[in-house]
């Protein structure tokens, strides 16, 4: 992520401060071209695409949970080749008023529901803990230091699905009062999460081991408080939603509508979003792929390679050498998580 930062600082040195790079699509085309823009494009919208993908899954599974005793559970309603499940009426329950809110044209209106998410994404993390917590002091639950190689990147794929925020880098970087200091605080920030992060998955796995199920939620039974925490992250993800997807609408529209506000666009993007989430059978296996694939190559490829070709006529070897190993260490999440989270997914449908 910094080297984003690094990369458009450069670039602003040399054009005094005029190459108005606002984006990590302007900083592709101004590295790479029109080419580098496509690239940027296509990827940021698999991924923000991928991420709203994953919370209609989650919001289905997680109200199967809660309302149905089998995860199995259908409906029986069947005509000709279509079958409805429970989890796609759910699913499609969503579909019309996520079309209300994704049809509000700008960010400021979505502000208070963007808080409102996050207070109820910290109360419910903090409710997971206090629980597992809890059950660690009652019960050991045989653990695994290391898993194997295949799961050790399925889980890398797994965890870079969480740092979802590399495209808003450069907006927030340009807005701040002091930008000098934004480094200083995106690595104490990037710290931060990683360390809530790691100890959230340690402590989930310490307290139900190999019984630990990919929506943790899941793991912690009946009660009002379990339901209540459930259904709140339900509500956070849904209301996330239309924020998550704002970067795709505004590269489509760009592409497809000379950057002017098109509801039927936005419209069709939700349907195909939510036809995809029908056809996802795993909510961790899809996040292990998104974050493989595309995250691998937004997190650590692109940025290697933009900064390599921006500043290889200043850094020496060690500085290129650098470079290139991120996008080799890249290059190998990117091949082996994809691997073994295809391979999850197909094994899963057998």
């Amino acid at each position: 992520m910094t080297l984003l930062v690094q990369i458009r600082r450069k670039l602003d040195s040399y054009e005094n401060g005029t190459t108005n790079i606002s984006s990590f699509g302007d900083l592709g085309f101004a590295v790479c071209g029109t080419l580098g823009r496509f690239v940027v494009d296509v990827l940021i919208t698999l991924s923000q695409a991928g991420f709203c993908i994953g919370y209609l899954i989650f919001i289905a599974n997680t109200l199967l949970h809660l309302f149905h005793d089998e995860p199995s559970s259908d409906l029986g309603l069947s005509s000709g080749m279509s079958r409805f499940t429970v989890k796609s009426l759910y699913i499609w329950g969503c579909f019309p008023f996520q079309l209300g809110l994704n049809s509000i044209k700008t960010l400021t209106h979505l502000a208070p529901l963007s808080i409102f998410a996050d207070v109820v994404d910290i109360g419910a993390m903090g409710v997971v803990i206090l629980e597992d917590l809890r059950l660690i002091m009652h019960r050991r639950r045989e653990v695994k230091a290391f898993g194997g190689v295949s799961v050790f990147f399925y889980g890398m794929g797994v965890a870079l699905f969480g740092y979802e925020g590399i495209a808003m880098v450069l907006p927030i970087e340009s807005e701040m009062k002091d930008n000098a200091k934004f480094n200083k605080i995106l690595a104490l920030s990037m710290g931060l999460t990683t360390l809530i992060y790691g100890a959230f998955g340690a402590l989930g796995y310490f307290a139900f081991g190999d019984k630990t199920k990919d929506i943790i939620t899941s793991n912690l039974g009946t009660g009002w408080i379990s339901s209540l925490v459930q259904l709140g992250l339900c509500i956070n993800l849904f209301f996330t939603f239309p924020l998550m997807m704002n970067p795709v609408y505004e590269i489509v529209e760009r592409r497809f509508s000379g950057g002017r506000y098109s509801l039927w666009l936005r419209w069709l993007l939700v349907l195909i979003v939510s036809l995809v989430a029908l056809f996802v059978p795993n909510f961790a296996d899809f996040l292990s792929l998104v974050g493989s694939s595309v995250c691998c190559c937004l997190g650590f490829i692109l940025p290697g390679l933009f900064h390599l070709l921006a500043f290889k006529d200043e850094q020496g070897c060690k500085g290129c050498s650098l470079d290139i190993g991120i996008m080799i260490f890249g290059v190998v999440l990117a091949i082996s998580g994809t691997w073994f989270s295809l391979m999850e997914i197909l094994s899963a449908k057998e």
